[in-house]
C-alpha cells in the first residue's frame, strides 16, 4: 500500500477518453491537458507515423498515395490496433513531455457495449504505449460522474452520452448501471447521412471534414427558430461533370438529412425508459435526462427529446468533455474506481 502511494507520487497518472472522433487526456492535478482528434497518419511502406491528432486531421482526404490517414477507432472500439497504440503513445509522451521515470496508471473510458475481446485490445494498446496499470470504465458512468450526477445515491439518474461512434444510454443508481443500451450511431453516422443526402440531392461529393462543418454550423434536430433558417455555402466535386462546384444548403435540408440517426437515438432512449424499474423511472421524471458527449451540442436535440418523452432534458456545460472529467475524477477516488471498473 505504502509502495503504491510512493509510486503514485512520482508517476503522472492519466485518464483517457478514447473516443472515435476525439481523444481527451486528463492528468491528475492539472485537468484536461490534451483534446485532439483521433487520427493517425502513417507511411504505407515502412509504417512510420507521420502525424497524430490535430496535425493528422488536417491531412484527412488530402494525402498522397504513399501516406494514409487512419481513424484507429471505429464505433467506439479499436479498428486498427497498431495505430491506436501509436496514438496512445503520442498522447502519453505529449502529456509527460519529460520522461517520467515511472510508467503511469491509466484509466480509460470505453463504450458500455464493449466485448471481452475489445476490452483486451484497449488494455493491450495502453500497456504497449507504456502504462503501468490499466483500468476501464464504462463511458455512461464516467459521463455521469463528469456532470456531477449523484451516482452513489439510491435514486435513478439517466445519462445519454452521444459520442462520435456510439450513443451510450444508461440508468445509474448506487454506483452501478441498472440498465444500459448502446447503439453504434453518433456524430460519424450524422456526417455520413449528410454526405449521402448531398450526393443524392445535388450529385455533389463532399468529404468528412466538410460534412462535420455542415453539422456544426447548420445541423439541427428540430425547428428551433422558424424565422431564422441558417444557410451555408459548401464546396465539393460535381459527380456528373467531375468539376469542383459550390452550392448553398439550408438548415431544413440538413435537418432532413439527420432525421434517421436522430430517430435511432430517440428510439434507444425510449427503449431504455421502457426497461427502467418503476421506482427509478419515478426519479427520472423528477430529475430528467442528462445529455453528454459532442452530439449533445446538436441544436434542438434537447427540445426534441423533451417533446417526445415529456421529461425534462438537461444539457450541462461543456458536454464534450464530460467523459474525460468523469474518468479524471477516478484518479483521486481509487476505492470507487475499484467498485465501478470493468474487470
Amino acid at each position: 500500500m505504502l509502495f503504491n502511494k510512493i509510486v503514485g507520487m512520482f508517476s503522472n497518472d492519466l485518464a483517457v477518453d478514447l473516443g472515435t472522433a476525439n481523444t481527451l487526456v486528463y492528468v491528475k492535478g492539472k485537468g484536461i491537458v490534451c483534446n485532439e482528434p483521433s487520427v493517425v497518419v502513417v507511411r504505407k511502406d515502412d509504417k512510420k507515423t507521420v502525424a497524430v491528432g490535430v496535425d493528422a486531421k488536417k491531412m484527412l482526404g488530402k494525402t498522397p498515395s504513399n501516406i494514409v490517414a487512419i481513424r484507429p477507432m471505429k464505433d467506439g472500439v479499436i479498428a486498427d490496433f497498431d495505430a491506436t497504440g501509436e496514438m496512445l503513445k503520442y498522447f502519453i509522451k505529449k502529456v509527460h513531455n519529460r520522461k517520467s521515470f515511472l510508467s503511469p496508471r491509466v484509466i480509460i473510458g470505453v463504450p458500455s457495449g464493449i466485448t471481452q475481446v475489445e476490452q483486451r485490445a484497449v488494455k493491450d494498446a495502453a500497456q504497449a504505449s507504456g502504462a503501468r496499470e490499466v483500468y476501464l470504465i464504462e463511458e455512461p458512468m464516467a459521463a455521469a460522474l463528469g456532470v456531477n450526477l449523484p451516482v452513489g445515491e439510491p435514486s435513478g439518474n439517466m445519462i445519454v452520452d452521444i459520442g462520435g461512434g456510439t450513443t451510450d444510454i444508461a440508468v445509474i443508481s448506487l454506483d452501478g448501471i441498472v440498465y444500459s443500451k448502446a447503439v453504434r450511431v453518433g456524430g460519424d453516422k450524422m456526417d455520413e447521412s449528410i454526405i449521402a443526402f448531398i450526393k443524392r440531392k445535388y450529385n455533389l461529393l463532399i468529404g468528412d471534414r466538410t460534412a462535420e462543418q455542415i453539422k456544426i454550423e447548420t445541423g439541427s434536430a428540430c425547428v428551433v427558430d422558424p424565422d431564422n433558417t441558417r444557410t451555408m455555402e459548401i464546396k465539393g466535386r460535381d459527380l456528373i461533370s467531375g468539376i469542383p462546384k459550390t452550392i448553398v444548403i439550408t438548415e431544413t435540408e440538413i435537418r432532413d438529412a439527420l432525421h434517421e440517426p436522430v430517430t435511432v437515438i430517440l428510439d434507444t432512449i425510449k427503449v431504455t425508459l421502457e426497461n427502467t424499474p418503476p421506482e427509478l423511472a419515478a426519479d427520472i421524471v423528477d430529475r430528467g435526462i442528462v445529455l453528454a458527449g459532442g452530439g449533445a451540442l446538436l441544436r434542438g436535440l434537447d427540445i426534441l427529446i423533451r417533446e417526445e418523452t415529456g421529461l425534462p432534458v438537461i444539457v450541462p456545460d461543456d458536454p464534450l468533455t464530460a467523459v474525460a472529467r468523469g474518468v479524471g475524477k477516478m484518479l483521486d477516488e481509487l476505492e470507487l474506481l475499484k467498485k465501478i471498473a470493468i474487470t
